[in-house]
């Protein structure tokens, strides 16, 4: 059995009091490893995104608890989180979170910056991850210059700049043509996944649930079920 990478126990976040209180995931608890690639899917509104905040450390729950490399991260400072985030977790945002002012290479390159990193060191690898994406060609063009799947992969480049140990991408083919979608994670499995490397993914979309090893199932905040997928049992496809 691989290492544990994450271990969520009891996690419970609701908003608003009294009656206008929603519960938004309800006692949610689940294992994801390293070298596996996990899908968390379920309808709109069933509280995937909000579990997957409070694993990343962005949203503190109301119960439970988060154990990343076995550090419960809520019982950090808001400094320490935001250190051990930006160190140990890569996050790609549904809408990319790109920086239209900024150039290709310097939106990958802002989490080294903001760990105070040397700013010739930053670019030089950011145009490293540029290259693992096919992107080198493109970083001096802002955002605006690129396709949708070529920002979605600026994005992935950005996650992984720091090396992260958790890869967490939301919706990562939401935007993306079904051809174009299959390609990003084709790639993300082939080029990212490692066995120093844990991927979660929330995603609607069938067409591409034949990269994951499992399936998490969530409806009307809670967990019912995890299944195997296509991928099968944690393999392995390269390394960074």
């Amino acid at each position: 059995m691989a290492d544990v990478a994450v271990r969520a126990a009891g996690l419970t976040k609701w908003f608003g009091e009294g009656a206008t209180r929603t519960l938004a995931v309800q006692n949610v608890s689940f294992e994801a490893f390293f070298g596996e690639m996990l899908y968390v899917v379920g309808p709109s509104g069933s509280g995937k995104t909000t579990m997957l905040s409070m694993v990343s450390g962005i949203l503190r729950p109301n119960a439970g608890t988060v154990e990343i490399e076995g550090t419960d991260i809520w019982r950090l400072s808001g400094d320490e989180i935001a250190t051990f985030r930006l160190r140990k977790l890569g996050f790609v945002f549904q809408d990319y979170h790109l920086f239209p002012r900024l150039t290709t290479q310097e939106n990958v390159a802002i989490p080294l910056i903001l760990q105070h990193r040397d700013w010739d060191e930053a670019m030089a690898e950011a145009l490293r991850d540029l290259k693992i994406v096919g992107l080198e060609n493109r970083a001096a063009l802002p955002p605006v210059k690129l396709s949708g799947g070529e920002q979605q992969r600026v994005a992935i480049a950005r996650a992984i700049v720091s090396r992260p140990e958790i890869l967490i991408l939301d919706e990562p083919t939401a935007s993306l043509d079904g051809d174009t979608g299959r390609t990003v994670l084709s790639f993300v499995r082939r080029e990212l996944l490692t066995d120093q490397r844990c991927i979660i993914i929330i995603t609607h979309d069938a067409r591409i649930f034949e990269f994951a090893n499992r399936i998490m199932h969530m409806e009307d905040g809670k967990l019912t079920g995890i299944t195997q997928a296509g991928a099968g049992p944690m393999e392995v496809a390269g390394e960074t």
